[in-house]
């Protein structure tokens, strides 16, 4: 285990819910890019791979939990877009 890797991940991890909020909120897509967020979710998702095939510990977690947070923010994405789509009709 890296205590690097966990610094890492907690504080991109410490983003997330500010992010999720804020989108949450907003209702809007503005200053987002899907396209970032899938990015970063393929990231996450080959951290988990890696730890799954080459060096399993405790740090996959944490990269469950930071995918998820993603993931959430992903799925609010498209609800807002939808909502701003609904709006211009």
């Amino acid at each position: 285990m890296s205590i690097f890797e966990i610094i890492m991940l907690l504080c991109f991890g410490a983003a997330w819910p500010f992010s999720i909020y804020r989108s949450y909120r907003s209702r809007r897509t503005g200053g987002k890019s899907v396209a970032f967020l899938f990015i970063v979710l393929v990231g996450y998702i080959a951290g988990i791979a890696n730890k799954l095939f080459y060096r399993f510990d405790n740090v996959i977690y944490l990269y469950g939990l930071n995918l998820t947070m993603v993931a959430i923010d992903t799925i609010l994405w498209f609800r807002n877009r939808r909502l701003e789509r609904g709006e211009a009709r």
